[in-house]
């Protein structure tokens, strides 16, 4: 063979240098529903197509009132009517508030792109496990939704603090057993519908696995019941946004502190911190918790026969309805930003349970607004 390369070669090699030429089996180019419909091989592929109704049986998909947000259907044409030319796609849980038709009937006709297997659902070509939703108008990432803070709107600093209390006071409420209910849908781990993930400890655990006995996980209070005295009444002390599930023995490490840097590791806590008078969480939720708190102190301002919770930048605040340290948990916020776990988490509290926001997840610079 001659030491030099032919150039028809000598192009193909560099080509593959450069990352052309191949396909790897996991790119993620999108495909029509007509060529998913074909390939019902169980392989991953992302479809893009027109969401056309929701199939409710094999040959039967409606338009309208739709009955729940498993599923829905994808066609090449958004004016399809023919179901042996449609796409039936199962909605995982962690998608159906951004994707479900019933709480989303404005998706219909609109165009959107789903990662997942390319298999048979409703006896009927479909694409199941899905991983990625995209377009739309809805994402994993629903952000501020319609008008909801057109009360806000050109306000800042104290105003713009009651401005939105008086807008996410506007909930209903829950009483503290049904809290467990909620926080299975609310925290449910991703990857197994079957587990919750424990806000401290990162822990997916099964949701079967509640109570108070050593490893059950327990129903957490970001904003200690004791700043205030409100215990488990309904009201903050049934409020979702701050309530987590947690493990019992690091939920009774975290106690009633506040929260703030140092400290010594925690037990069963990989990345929290604790001394005499805070708490601080692994560092992937930090901003988490500063966004629960900050809600708190703008939801509950006294009027509605609780204490007026706010914040300042001391620990040890015992019983009084303070938390801190306000400068640490600003700088909380800045550093972990909100994630799609905590944003998922934010809208099915908003669609299913209290219909009402935390605002410092929709919109983050409103901290530094009102705590400047």
């Amino acid at each position: 063979m001659s030491r030099f390369l032919r150039p028809a070669l000598l192009v193909t090699v560099v080509l593959a240098l450069l990352g052309f030429g191949s396909t790897p089996s996991s790119a993620a180019t999108s495909i029509t529903v007509a060529t998913a419909i074909g390939r019902q091989d169980s392989s991953t592929a992302s479809v893009t197509g027109y969401v056309v109704g929701q199939p409710t049986a094999t040959s039967t998909v409606v338009r309208g009132n739709f009955p729940n947000d498993y599923a829905l259907a994808l066609a090449d044409s958004a004016t399809q009517m023919s179901t042996s030319s449609m796409l039936y796609v199962q909605i995982p849980t962690a998608f159906r508030a951004a994707y479900g038709l019933q709480s989303n009937p404005g998706l219909l006709g609109k165009q959107i792109t789903v990662t997942g297997t390319l298999a048979a659902y409703f006896t009927h070509p479909g694409l199941k496990n899905a991983t990625a939703f995209t377009g739309g108008g809805g994402s994993t990432d629903p952000g501020d939704p319609g008008d909801y803070y057109a009360g806000a709107a050109g306000k800042t600093g104290a105003e713009l603090k009651a401005a939105l209390h008086t807008i996410i006071s506007q909930q209903t409420k829950l009483t503290y057993d049904q809290v467990w209910d909620a926080l299975r849908v609310t925290d449910q781990d991703p990857n197994n519908s079957n587990n919750v993930i424990e806000i401290y400890s990162g822990r997916s655990i099964p949701k079967s696995s509640q109570g108070g006995g050593v490893d059950d996980w327990n129903r957490e209070h970001v904003w200690a019941k004791s700043h205030g005295d409100f215990g488990t009444a309904t009201g903050p002390g049934t409020d979702v946004h701050h309530l987590r599930p947690e493990d019992v023995s690091v939920n009774s490490a975290r106690g009633n502190l506040d929260f703030d840097n140092g400290g010594t590791a925690v037990a069963q806590c990989t990345g929290c911190t604790a001394d005499a008078d805070s708490f601080a969480p692994r560092p992937a939720v930090r901003g988490d918790v500063a966004r629960m708190i900050f809600y708190m102190a703008v939801r509950y301002e006294g009027g509605d026969g609780f204490a007026n919770l706010e914040l300042n930048n001391s620990v040890g605040n015992g019983t009084a309805p303070y938390i801190g340290k306000l400068s640490v948990l600003k700088a909380w916020a800045a550093g972990d930003p909100p994630d799609a776990f905590e944003k998922n988490r934010n809208e099915v509290i908003y669609s299913q349970f209290q219909h009402n926001r935390n605002p410092f997840i929709d919109h983050p610079e409103w901290i530094n607004s009102i705590w400047p």
